[in-house]
């Protein structure tokens, strides 16, 4: 489960939005994978460790454990580097910062469905195991959340 460690922080960012508690959040979620590893069959090991991993930060967010609502653009993966201007550099810049701002701004569902189709690059059925909901249900909440990430950028003078 260790090559999967960076897609369970991931996750675990954006559903609690606290660095602190989604480290503590994921230590947690590995134990439970630990105790619980008996019932794993060999199907996607990704997969079931970030159901594992929602799972926990559901109860957490659940017990009040978050606070606040910091952005961190730093999250979203980085554009790739080239010989650019320094202006091209600043809107790139300001792009991602506005995107991450946007991100966080959905409703959970949505932002869940977000990061792990977008960000963790999984499939309409991976998601749908992890999230436990059927896959039109998952195709649904992209599309919402992708519907709401255009409006925001555009309202932002930044879509297209």
């Amino acid at each position: 489960m260790l090559p999967h460690l960076g897609a369970a922080f991931t996750l675990a960012r954006y559903l609690l939005r606290e660095p602190a508690d989604a480290e503590d959040a994921v230590q947690d979620a590995y134990l439970q994978a630990l105790r619980h590893f008996g019932g794993f069959r060999g199907e996607n090991a990704r997969a079931w460790l970030l159901m594992i991993v929602r799972r926990v930060c559901y109860a957490w967010a659940d017990r009040g454990r978050r606070h606040g609502d910091p952005t961190d653009p730093e999250l979203l993966d980085e554009l790739p580097d080239g010989a650019e201007s320094p202006e091209t550099e600043l809107l790139r810049g300001e792009l991602q910062s506005q995107l991450a701002r946007a991100v966080e701004a959905l409703p959970l569902p949505f932002r869940e469905a977000i990061v792990l189709r977008e960000i963790q690059e999984l499939s309409y059925q991976e998601i749908a195991v992890v999230t436990g909901v059927p896959v039109g249900t998952v195709m649904s909440r992209l599309s919402r959340a992708r519907r709401r990430l255009q409006r925001a950028l555009e309202a932002q003078g930044m879509g297209g």
